[in-house]
């Protein structure tokens, strides 16, 4: 027990030990530096998620009460034109109205899918043409030219709301796309990470200039440059001089493709593997 005392005492003099043990309190520092790392990289990907999913559900919210509005529109657009241009005089009138009604209004409620069918489109278009088929009066073209007045102008809604296309659309031609218009109208506007930003916070609400310069850490003449350039491409505009900054059509429209192209493109952040630095082995967890 002595001889291990005094081999103990002599290592501690050892004039090398200090150095080893502030090497090993360095390397203790940087394990723990690396390990605090992961845990920001892991908590920053959570939050990402957590925003996209916010993002979503905003922006589902968003199409829902846009839907209800335009389906109650169609409502009272069929109640309106069938009661103005129907033959006032026709002893089956009140039939026909409520025969074309319910086609009409179950035609107006296919704008409630994320996606029309077009068997379902389809099915009724026929229903329509034989109804005009068994129409007994030749005054029935009458009623028959307002019926499919409306339900074209339904069609054309859905086509405008991109939640329909016709079999003769599924394919479109891309040999049309202009390589230099889409990166100087679309692509080069939103490519800067602050443009992006400010877009985002514009999606819902009006911002000001103080505002964007709290979201992207801009000033003056630096957030100025990225403000025209947004208003020179058509992406926001400014209500007046001076004035808060809201979103365009078509600023709405890139960044609800850029949210679903990166929904369908990415995995969840919580399930990607963390990035390896060159070099750096992979670690075994016991």
């Amino acid at each position: 027990m002595k001889d291990s005392g005094k081999k103990k005492e002599n290592f501690s003099e050892n004039p090398e030990d200090p150095e080893m043990a502030e090497m090993a309190e360095i390397a203790e520092i940087k394990a723990i530096r690396e390990k605090l790392c992961d845990m920001h990289s892991d908590i920053k990907k959570v939050m990402e998620y957590s925003n996209r999913l916010r993002f979503e559900t905003a922006m589902e919210c968003s199409r829902q009460e846009y839907s209800n509005a335009v389906l109650s529109h169609l409502i009272e657009d069929i109640d309106t034109g069938l009661e103005r241009n129907m033959v006032k005089k026709c002893p089956e009138k009140e039939n026909c109205r409520s025969s074309f009604t319910a086609l009409l209004q179950r035609n107006a409620g296919l704008i409630k899918q994320g996606r029309v069918d077009e068997i379902l489109l389809s099915n009724n278009r026929e229903k329509l043409e034989e109804m005009r088929c068994g129409a007994p009066y030749s005054k029935c073209d009458q009623c028959f030219s307002e019926v499919s007045g409306l339900f074209t102008k339904q069609v054309n809604l859905m086509h405008s709301m991109r939640i329909y296309a016709g079999n003769q659309e599924q394919k479109p031609d891309i040999s049309a796309l202009e390589p230099g218009a889409l990166v100087r109208e679309i692509l080069e506007p939103v490519s800067n990470p602050q443009r992006l930003e400010i877009l985002k916070a514009v999606a819902f609400e009006t911002k000001s200039f103080s505002a964007f310069s709290e979201i992207t850490g801009l000033r003056g003449g630096n957030l100025l440059f990225h403000l025209q350039k947004l208003m020179d491409s058509g992406l926001i505009l400014q209500q007046h001089e001076r004035g808060d900054y809201m979103i365009t059509e078509k600023g709405f429209k890139i960044l609800q493709v850029l949210n679903e192209l990166y929904s369908s493109l990415q995995y969840s952040p919580l399930q990607l593997p963390a990035r390896k630095t060159p070099g750096e082995k992979e670690e075994i967890r016991i």
